[in-house]
């Protein structure tokens, strides 16, 4: 009988941990756009229980943390979908280029990278987006030289460690110099390598779960370094093994006219007869689209990585963003590579978003401060495939959510929080949660060390000058 008794009292499952958050403005970024002046969030484990207006109830079982979050505004964490986290390590170089320039001044460097490097320059990425509020983040890593040891590896390290959900864009190139592409011929793979690494890094690290920490999708890097054959057999490789598809498209008039001279058509018609368009497929920048490409990627559900900051540093010009949203298409936001946008922060990439794109066509119209902040979570989710997980505040998502600072000089008489988050100055962090565990408390990160993360990353920056410097 007492045998009995105890196996019934261990079948009786465990109430999660909860921490409950009360007293802040509350953006849901949900299908309504619900918002909350003051309202409460949940977390029950690594889910979201119940979010909602006023203080929460008293009743919960297992309440280990109450927080007391007067003065903020809480969000869905940011979600970024583009990032070359290696670039980390050639921050400030070549700042006058357009993007051809600048790939020809950088590919000898980059063609350098190891495994240590590789995590060093992970870590500092990661660490610059975690700080300020980015829960989920893609990596599009396309350089892989020959005997750099295992960079895949080496970057999905760096995220498991820092507490941050990660999608790895395994990228591949094998359109050296000698073939009319632009990075070094010993900085490229062989079409049969590249897609066997490539199927070798989904097997491994790709996680289909709903609370995956880690995805792994298959992502050549651009039509100017990849062979059509390459494009193809990646397209088929990623269906057959039921992950997602990326690269970069349309990202500058010099790619647009490479497209027409080396296959006779534009950019998307390009993607179109490689099978690179579809719902499960993302694109990164997409500056250069007329109607027609955009009515394409609407057709098909092919989503778009939009990186402001990247498209204004090398001179790329400005994405129609309002028309991609009219249109139905998916669009995120992305930081894109340190050597192309050297903050490396994404919450600042919300106030480029809306800043730049007043510029073109739609001035004023083009998009508002929720328009951001939706980019920046959930748009980015969906481009992402995780939509359905996170990217919005409702029960039963991930417990992945920032509390931003609002009662500081720098917001405190702005009234509309979500104003003064996009287009106020930074806010602090002052709590991020990934998958319900807390990664950041008061603008610092609770999962590394911030300090030795910097020494790190100089002294690997340094080395590969120096190795650089030496061919």
């Amino acid at each position: 009988m007492a045998a009995s008794a105890a196996a019934d009292r261990a079948a009786v499952p465990t109430a999660p941990e909860r921490i409950v958050i009360e007293n802040c403005a509350i953006a849901t970024v949900d299908a309504d756009g619900t918002e909350y002046a003051s309202g409460h969030v949940v977390l029950a484990g690594n889910r979201i229980e119940a979010v909602g207006a006023g203080r929460a109830p008293e009743d919960p079982e297992n309440v280990v943390r109450r927080i007391d979050a007067t003065g903020h505004l809480v969000t869905p964490g940011l979600v970024n979908t583009h990032h070359h986290f290696y670039q980390w390590l050639t921050r400030g170089l070549a700042t006058d280029h357009n993007l051809f320039d600048w790939l020809v001044a950088l590919y000898p460097t980059w063609a350098r990278l190891d495994e240590p490097m590789a995590h060093a320059a992970a870590q500092g990425s990661l660490a610059m987006m975690a700080r300020g509020g980015v829960t989920t983040a893609a990596d599009h890593h396309y350089i892989h030289p020959r005997g750099a040891g295992d960079l895949s590896g080496a970057i999905i390290r760096a995220a498991r460690d820092m507490g941050v959900r990660l999608t790895l864009a395994r990228g591949s190139m094998d359109r050296g110099e000698s073939d009319g592409g632009l990075p070094p011929d010993f900085a490229v793979e062989s079409l049969d390598d590249a897609l066997a690494a490539t199927e070798a890094t989904v097997r491994e690290h790709h996680d289909p779960s709903f609370d995956a920490m880690t995805q792994v999708a298959v992502a050549p890097c651009s039509p100017f370094s990849v062979s059509t054959e390459l494009m193809r057999q990646s397209a088929e490789l990623a269906r057959r093994l039921g992950v997602r598809l990326h690269t970069h498209g349309s990202e500058t008039v010099e790619e647009e006219k490479f497209c027409h001279e080396l296959f006779g058509m534009g950019p998307t018609d390009y993607f179109e007869s490689t099978g690179w368009l579809g719902d499960d497929v993302w694109m990164a920048h997409c500056v250069h689209m007329n109607d027609s490409d955009i009515a394409a990627f609407a057709r098909t559900g092919t989503g778009v990585a939009h990186c402001p900051s990247s498209n204004a540093r090398l001179a790329a010009g400005i994405a129609r963003v309002p028309d991609l949203l009219a249109a139905g298409v998916p669009v995120g936001l992305g930081v894109d590579g340190t050597a192309s946008n050297e903050s490396g922060e994404l919450h600042t990439e919300l106030r480029g978003a809306l800043l730049i794109n007043r510029l073109g066509a739609h001035r004023e119209a083009a998009l508002n401060a929720r328009t951001a902040l939706r980019l920046g979570t959930y748009g980015g989710a969906r481009v992402l495939g995780r939509a359905a997980e996170t990217g919005s505040l409702e029960p039963g998502k991930l417990a992945d959510l920032v509390l931003w600072r609002m009662d500081t000089l720098a917001h405190s008489s702005i009234a509309d929080p979500v104003t003064a988050l996009v287009l106020g100055a930074p806010a602090q962090v002052t709590a991020s949660f990934v998958n319900g565990r807390q990664i950041v408390e008061d603008g610092r990160l609770l999962t590394v060390d911030e300090d030795a993360v910097a020494r790190s990353t100089r002294d690997e920056a340094r080395r590969l000058a120096r190795i650089a410097a030496q061919d």
